[in-house]
């Protein structure tokens, strides 16, 4: 009993002290609501222990949460917007509870059961750090995930020491190995912080630091590299890229813009703000980032909202539905941009062209390797029939167009059948596409959209590599000799089928977190996380998310079998030509003359001609070449071969 005496004494103080704190001078009651004793008890944080290194999320939360009084944590317009909150229904906060996660660290055991151990210390690094080091600094060689999920540190995964504890040094080191301060430290970006609360309640000491503001402080989770493992579970000695977030940001204009990973993650207000409740002397800061961390995962928020019960996730749903809302903004407005353009009509075909420009500062999709994006095309006619589709969906959310084991980037597109997916494909040491983390030996393809400034010459390029048809495809990132657009543009030869009228195209860009396919390989193996996951994945809704859309709503296609009632003759000598061709029309005027190439790239245009005659030059490499002529007696096209 005599040892308790002093516990009870220190937490009546506690009492006393947060009492006054939180409730003015002339506002302490006699009485208070359920939930005014509720955010007392929750503002009495348990102090960091000896011998630990990491708090538990839930002791911020009584300052960093929720004000009852809405006096702290507002924005100007008296808006909630604690960091707790934010923070709690984000993916850093669900990092831990993630099924798909749990699932395929069980599928990876599997597969390789020799290096289990190992790979669960890597998997847990990220998703459960301040578990993970909170036990490795106390000589646990290995956190797995067993451990993490029997953790209250484990199951807060990314919680707010997990960031806010790493050392200024950051920035140098990759794949979970994360350079935490081991002094209790904190910190955060603004300067002369108020130390006394937190030192005396929980036991840490803010500090004012830079790093917490700039994009290095991504780099250890954000880049991963895997050791490459053969069939058989031996290692190649091999080092394998999966994921280099950070790397392709490196890889762009924004790091010279000064525009880090938080100016979207966690976007700024200008509002002051005051960081913590129940000081009422406490001085408003600004900028205040919001602590959304907005990326793209909106299927699986939702995934674990509607199954949190399940899960053991305490977030409320109004938690939920904010984030969601955070990452709906993101997807919509920060992340694509689309154009559709009708560059010329024939007899028997409308050539069109698709432009997505990439608004984020990496490559879209970005990080995981399940993540792909893709373009829809749709032409209806006026009586709403479909002319032509690609890139079509069915009601469980996957693409039956797209070719397995993977469909190749196109530079054009001919065929319902083909479909522009942007995407990351990993090969095994056999080049076969494989989906386990640690076998993956090569990438067969990567064509996700660079960030504007992205350059082959740039000394991180050899971890963010385009790979495959992309990288000769002359408008992928490209705009003549010049690197760095940020934009892909997809041609599309929609075949009219003899259909005059208006037509309509629409052109949208879906995003799916995962697909039916990516699964099909874990699906293969038995554990109790996969048959979780298998069964939250089968109820889920998987309808892909529309990022970006844009459409032509009057592309008036002519009746040509009208207008070539009185064909001309058009001659195109010589033919073939050593670079020079002379065109001479029988009857009528030239208006203007395309040159396309074979692969559907349409490389010059003349127009505003009015005359029977014209010469022209062929590009200086050999080959075959189109000549679309538009005349007043109707369009005429003409093959020519250009030799050496």
């Amino acid at each position: 009993m005599q040892r308790r005496q002093p516990l009870v004494f220190l937490f009546l103080v506690a009492f006393v002290s947060l009492t006054a704190l939180y409730f003015p001078v002339g506002q302490v009651k006699a009485h208070y609501t359920a939930r005014e004793l509720d955010s007392l008890h929750r503002a009495m944080q348990i102090p960091i222990q000896p011998g630990e290194y990491f708090l538990n999320p839930t002791s911020c939360r009584g300052c960093h949460g929720h004000d009852l009084l809405g006096a702290a944590n507002v924005n100007e317009a008296g808006e909630d917007v604690n960091l707790y909150d934010d923070w709690e229904t984000s993916m850093m906060g669900l990092s831990a509870f993630d099924p798909l996660w749990r699932a395929k660290v069980s599928h990876e055991m599997l597969t390789n059961p020799g290096n289990a151990a190992e790979l669960q210390d890597v998997c847990t690094s990220c998703h459960a750090p301040i578990g993970h080091f909170n036990a490795f600094f106390k000589g646990d060689p290995h956190y797995t995930l067993a451990q993490a999920m029997n953790d209250s540190l484990g199951r807060a995964g990314v919680g707010c020491g997990g960031c806010h504890q790493i050392d200024p040094s950051v920035g140098n080191t990759f794949s979970g190995q994360i350079p935490y301060d081991t002094t209790r430290k904190e910190y955060g970006p603004f300067q002369n912080p108020f130390m006394g609360p937190m030192q005396l309640y929980v036991g840490i000491l803010p500090q004012y630091s830079p790093h917490v503001s700039e994009g290095r402080m991504c780099a250890p989770c954000h880049t991963l590299q895997t050791h490459t493992v053969d069939l058989a579970g031996n290692p190649t000695g091999q080092v394998f890229t999966e994921q280099a977030t950070f790397h392709e940001w490196k890889n762009s204009a924004y790091p010279s813009q000064g525009i880090t990973c938080q100016r979207c993650h966690m976007p700024q207000i200008v509002d002051g703000v005051k960081i913590a409740n129940g000081y009422t002397a406490l001085q408003p800061r600004t900028p205040f980032n919001l602590h959304s961390f907005a990326g793209a995962n909106q299927y699986m928020v939702n995934l674990i909202k509607q199954n949190k019960a399940m899960l053991n996730v305490p977030a409320s749903d109004a938690n939920f539905d904010s984030t969601l809302a955070a990452i709906n903004r993101q997807l919509r407005y920060n992340t694509l941009e689309v154009s559709v353009l009708a560059d010329s009509l024939a007899s028997d075909t409308a050539f069109l062209s698709v432009k997505i420009r990439n608004k984020a500062g990496h490559k879209f999709p970005s990080g995981y390797p399940a993540r792909r994006a893709v373009v829809q095309v749709v032409a209806i006619t006026e009586a709403g029939d479909t002319l032509f589709k690609s890139g079509v969906f069915n009601a469980q959310g996957e693409c039956a167009q797209i070719n397995e084991p993977f469909e190749p980037h196109h530079l054009t597109i001919r065929s319902p059948q083909q479909v522009q997916v942007y995407e990351f494909i990993m090969g095994d040491v056999n080049g076969n596409r494989t989906t386990v983390l640690e076998r993956a030996a090569v990438a067969l393809k990567d064509n996700r959209i660079p960030p504007l400034g992205f350059n082959t010459g740039h000394p991180a390029y050899d971890t963010t590599r385009v790979v495959g048809e992309a990288d000769t495809d002359p408008d992928f990132n490209r705009q003549g000799s010049a690197q760095g657009t940020g934009l892909d543009r997809v041609h599309y030869h929609i075949p009219l089928q003899g259909y005059s009228g208006n037509l309509v195209v629409k052109a949208r860009v879906f995003y799916q977190t995962l697909s039916a396919y990516w699964l099909s390989e874990m699906f293969t193996h038995n554990s109790p996380e996969i048959s979780t996951w298998q069964s939250l994945w089968n109820a889920s809704d998987r309808k892909p998310f529309e990022v970006a859309a844009d459409s032509l709503e009057q592309l008036n296609i002519p009746n040509y079998a009208q207008t070539r009632t009185t064909q001309a003759v058009l001659s195109v000598e010589p033919n073939p030509s050593n670079g020079p061709v002379n065109l001479s029309l029988d009857q009528g005027q030239i208006l203007s003359v395309e040159l396309w190439n074979t692969e559907g790239r349409r490389l010059s245009r003349l127009s505003g001609l009015n005359s029977r005659q014209l010469r022209l030059n062929l590009p200086p490499s050999s080959g075959l070449y189109y000549l679309r002529v538009q005349t007043t007696n109707g369009e005429i096209i003409r093959r020519v071969l250009r030799l050496e």
